[in-house]
């Protein structure tokens, strides 16, 4: 591994996990002796690197003499991505590859190669990947490196994830015995990945829609702050606001989109200072609609992918699990008795 990276840092600029400030960030590196690949979490995820927080549309005159846009992404290699990631990109390629295409995004996708490591314990006891189809990945990535203690398997995923290979002598096709070994791996982790939600993933949409009137969003909406840390932290989140900033001679301008947040308040503020969502029970209620409902009927995907981080990040301890839960077992509560017994299969 250290000879492998220090030979893609000759040709790449190579980012992955490391250490700062007692927490773990993806960064740039020099050198695998600054890669932490046996990481829980990151602060932000690394949708940073194909939506960046701050980005440049446009480079424009003022007289209307010049405009054109500024892409030029450099060609980068994420190492130690979680599946959990992978998955969220998975969503920001179909979302961001529909109808009008988001050439910013797109070349960022294409100038970069992702390399996931299967997670073989959870990151933290706020994640629940496992209940959201994400705790391993079959796709979306270009490399896919698995710990087995002494050496890394590998899966290439893309001819472009096969190229970072190409060159160094240290990696070898796998044998049978190999096999053995991976296969022992990936099935000992399961045990370690418990069930937290109390319903199905595919059953989210209903279970958010019978509950849109409920009096939970109220609940949630006088404990949170709408500071967006959670928002801000999730891999799946893609919502920006656009500005147009000039020089002092008004000359030359740029125009830029920064990541913005649903849950503050000037985020739905329209012509005529109207609110269409200002009370913080309706931003709740939106946030967990997205997640569960809105991503999954517009794109077949599921619009969270059990991180954990938002959970981690929120400073009053609104908890995806716990508001998924609290909904099931207040809509089973409202349920005749008769009719749970129906559907458990069972007529006492």
């Amino acid at each position: 591994m250290p000879g492998w990276v220090e030979h893609l840092c000759l040709q790449y600029r190579v980012v992955g996990p490391i250490q700062k400030y007692g927490q773990t960030v993806f960064g740039e590196v020099t050198g695998a002796d600054e890669l932490c690949l046996d990481y829980q979490s990151t602060v932000l995820p690394p949708k940073k690197y194909l939506t960046p927080q701050k980005e440049i549309l446009l480079n424009y005159r003022m007289d209307g003499s010049h405009i054109e846009a500024a892409i030029d992404p450099d060609q980068t290699v994420v190492l130690g991505v979680h599946t959990c990631d992978i998955h969220a990109m998975k969503l920001f390629d179909r979302i961001f590859g529909q109808g009008f295409t988001d050439q910013h995004y797109q070349s960022h996708r294409v100038n970069s190669c992702m390399v996931s490591i299967e997670c073989l314990q959870p990151c933290s006891d706020q994640s629940f990947c496992r209940d959201m189809g994400t705790a391993s990945v079959a796709d979306g990535y270009d490399l896919h490196l698995i710990d087995l203690g002494d050496a890394y398997a590998i899966h290439v995923g893309t001819v472009k994830g096969e190229s970072l290979l190409k060159g160094f002598h240290y990696v070898f096709d796998v044998v049978e015995a190999d096999m053995v070994r991976i296969n022992a791996r990936l099935g000992a982790k399961w045990q370690k990945f418990p069930y937290r939600l109390h319903s199905e993933v595919h059953e989210l949409p209903e279970l958010l829609t019978e509950n849109y009137d409920s009096e939970l969003w109220q609940e949630l909406g006088n404990r949170c702050l709408a500071c967006g840390m959670c928002t801000q932290v999730c891999p799946t989140c893609y919502c920006f606001d656009v500005s147009d900033e000039t020089d002092l001679m008004l000359e030359e301008g740029k125009r830029v989109r920064r990541w913005d947040s649903c849950q503050i308040h000037e985020f739905a503020m329209v012509a005529g200072g109207h609110n269409f969502r200002e009370r913080l029970a309706a931003r709740q209620r939106h946030r967990f609609m997205r997640k569960g409902k809105y991503q999954m009927d517009a794109f077949d995907m599921v619009g969270c992918v059990g991180c954990g981080r938002c959970a981690r990040a929120c400073l009053v301890h609104i908890y995806p699990v716990e508001v998924f839960n609290e909904l099931h077992e207040r809509m089973n509560k409202e349920i005749p008795q008769s009719i749970l017994e129906v559907r458990d299969g069972t007529f006492n």
